[in-house]
Order: structure tokens, then C-alpha cells, then sequence
């Protein structure tokens, strides 16, 4: 019979574990994914430059990633430094529309369609998939590509076939789902931070007396 102090050991084991598994990948990404963060952050910074917006795209708790980036992007990153506002939409948000198009043609192609409604030549889609192949994002980076617009992808080990369609791809190194989701968020608010710094480089320098 498993004690009650036993248990408590356990869990902390577990839970001790558990979150050094996560700052351990996080070390990885820094190790192995850090170009393709940088070239990310760029291609966004440019996009927005050119006058392009930010279309993302993703299911679960990556439609939620879509979400808190998007909304990063039109508020701001932190408080301590403000600017003017970024085109971002989350395709994930239209209940309106996600629940009729599902309903009258499936699933797979809600992302797409909206792609061809909103996306235009020198906008950027970033899509969001642990796996790399979610068909409902693959079709919309499809779309993407078909409409002239760069890609950016965050997916799990390998990249999936979403990888192998995106401008850039960002594969962490994991097969955990819930650590790759703690990483994709990691590497959501630090491109936030680089495309801000790249874009107002000369607002955040103290003024001069």
C-alpha cells in the first residue's frame, strides 16, 4: 500500500522532472532552432515594413498561441515600452464563421478559405501545429503560397509536412506535446520582442538631453 508520504514524494518527483524536461528543451531551442527564430522575427519585421499584416492560424492549444501572439502584436509585448499598433488576425476567432464553414464543408479547409478572403501578396501566414501536419493548416499555407505570401511555421521534431512548405520553419526538437506548446510560446514572445526592436529601434533609445 502506497503511503500518503510516499505519494507527495512521487509527485514531486513528477513534478521536479517535469519542469526541468521543459528548461532542458528550451536550452535545445536556443541550441538548435536560434537562426531560424532570428530569420523569423526578420521576415515578419519586413512584412510589416512593406505595410503586409500577420494572418495566424492554428488548432487547440495552438489556436490559442494564434490568439495571445495576435493580440501581442496589435497591443504591445510589455507595458514599459509603447508603439503604434501591428496588423495581426488570429484565424482562430470567427466562431461565426468557423462553425458554418465546418459545418457546410468540413474542417479542413476553415484556414484556407480565409486565406483567400484576407491574405494578399506581401502578407505573412504563420501557421501552428505540434505535429507539422495538421490538414487544416497545411491547406492554408498552401493557400499562402498560391496568394504570394511568405510562411512561417512553429511545429515539433521534424517539422511534419508543413516544414517542407513554409518559407521558414521552426521544428522543436521534441515529440512532447505539452513541452513543445511550453517552447512554442517561448519562441512566440521572443519573436514578438525582435520584431519590436527591429521596428522601433529609434523610440526605444533614451532621449538625449
Amino acid at each position: 500500500m502506497v503511503t500518503e508520504q510516499q505519494q507527495t514524494n512521487g509527485l514531486e518527483t513528477l513534478a521536479r522532472a517535469y519542469l526541468r524536461a521543459s528548461a532542458d528543451l528550451k536550452q535545445k531551442v536556443a541550441d538548435e532552432c536560434l537562426q531560424q527564430i532570428l530569420d523569423a522575427a526578420s521576415l515578419i519585421t519586413e512584412t510589416f515594413r512593406g505595410g503586409g499584416k500577420v494572418l495566424l492560424c492554428g488548432n487547440g492549444g495552438s489556436a490559442a498561441d494564434c490568439q495571445h501572439m495576435a493580440a501581442e502584436f496589435v497591443s504591445v509585448l510589455n507595458q514599459s515600452f509603447t508603439r503604434r499598433a501591428l496588423p495581426a488576425v488570429a484565424l482562430t476567432t470567427d466562431s461565426s464563421f468557423l462553425t458554418a464553414y465546418s459545418n457546410d464543408f468540413g474542417y479542413d479547409g476553415v484556414f484556407e478559405r480565409q486565406v483567400e478572403a484576407l491574405g494578399r501578396p506581401g502578407d505573412l501566414l504563420l501557421g501552428i501545429s505540434t505535429s507539422g501536419n495538421s490538414r487544416n493548416v497545411v491547406r492554408a499555407i498552401e493557400a499562402s503560397r498560391a496568394a504570394e505570401m511568405s510562411s512561417i511555421v512553429l511545429t515539433g521534431l521534424g517539422g511534419g509536412r508543413l516544414a517542407e512548405r513554409a518559407t521558414i520553419a521552426i521544428s522543436v526538437p521534441c515529440t512532447e506535446t505539452q513541452h513543445i506548446q511550453e517552447a512554442h510560446l517561448a519562441i512566440e514572445h521572443l519573436i514578438c520582442e525582435l520584431v519590436e526592436r527591429q521596428l522601433f529601434a529609434e523610440e526605444r533609445q533614451p532621449t538625449k538631453a
